[in-house]
């Protein structure tokens, strides 16, 4: 097999927000989440499974229209029960069938996980699910 140059590169992910201070607060202390300020003025986020995303401010900053961060839980009706205890809303998509706190309840219907998505101070957009 032959070898890729990015095979073993550790590879990272990005997305914009407008306020660096707000998606500060609501990654790190909000979500809880493991998430500095790093020298450049980015915030380093680092997940549990050892990925790393790094969130930039941008000026003329707009919200991605798909879901840039998902977050596998156990049990999403406690995650969603603690999100919305921490001030965070969820979501509501027109042709989506969520129940009374915004879930998607796919594993019932053999359709997939049970999402739900929130979005952080900039408009992108966040899941928990659970399969």
């Amino acid at each position: 097999k032959e070898h890729t140059m990015f095979e073993t590169s550790p590879a990272f992910s990005g997305f914009s927000v407008d306020d660096i201070d707000a998606a500060l607060e609501f990654y790190g202390t909000t979500l809880g989440l493991k998430a500095s300020l790093n020298h450049m003025g980015m915030i380093d986020l680092h997940l549990a499974t050892g990925g790393h995303v790094i969130i930039y401010p941008k000026p003329n900053h707009e919200p991605a229209t798909f879901t840039v961060l998902n977050f596998p839980v156990d049990e999403i009706d406690d995650a969603v029960d603690a999100l919305v205890a921490a001030g965070v809303t969820f979501q509501r998509y027109e042709g989506i069938g969520q129940d009374e706190k915004g879930i998607a309840r796919g594993k019932a219907a053999n359709q997939g996980p049970d999402i739900a998505w929130f979005t952080d101070p900039a408009g992108n957009i966040l899941s928990v699910l659970s399969d």
